[in-house]
């Protein structure tokens, strides 16, 4: 069994993402899957801002030195996910090809915005643009 260490970067104030990244399932074969809160400081947080990766754009997936944001991102957990489960094969069959990834993860985006504007949350802005504080 590989030792690889996976991260999925996310914002926990998110109800669908949370719930996202509660449910989705990685092949053991492929390494174990840590989940990171991005609202909180962390050494991966500070990796992703170094990486220029705009956190409030989408989730940042990080397998070894390697970092994947937004629809890359959910593509590449669909092509390691297991396929156990309702949900984690819908996010198979949805995600595994890249041009659907492209396509869907933006819609995505679009309601998850709408979301936590209706909700009150502020963005994360690790990337420290200005007046970038609101959904």
């Amino acid at each position: 069994m590989s030792q690889n260490k996976i991260l999925l970067i996310y914002d926990k104030d998110c109800p669908v993402c949370r719930y996202y990244c509660q449910i989705i399932q990685i092949k053991k074969t492929v390494g174990q899957l840590k989940i990171v809160n991005a609202r909180e400081n962390s050494a991966v947080m500070d990796e992703v801002t170094r990486q220029g990766l705009d956190i409030d754009e989408g989730m940042v997936l990080k397998i070894e030195n390697n970092f994947y944001s937004g629809a890359d991102a959910i593509h590449k957990l669909a092509l390691i996910s297991t396929r156990s489960g309702m949900l984690n094969r819908l996010n198979y069959g949805l995600f595994k090809s890249k041009l659907l990834s492209t396509y869907f993860y933006p819609v995505l985006r679009f309601f998850r915005h709408l979301l936590l504007k209706i909700l009150g949350k502020t963005k994360i802005n690790n990337l420290g643009r200005s007046k970038n504080t609101n959904f």
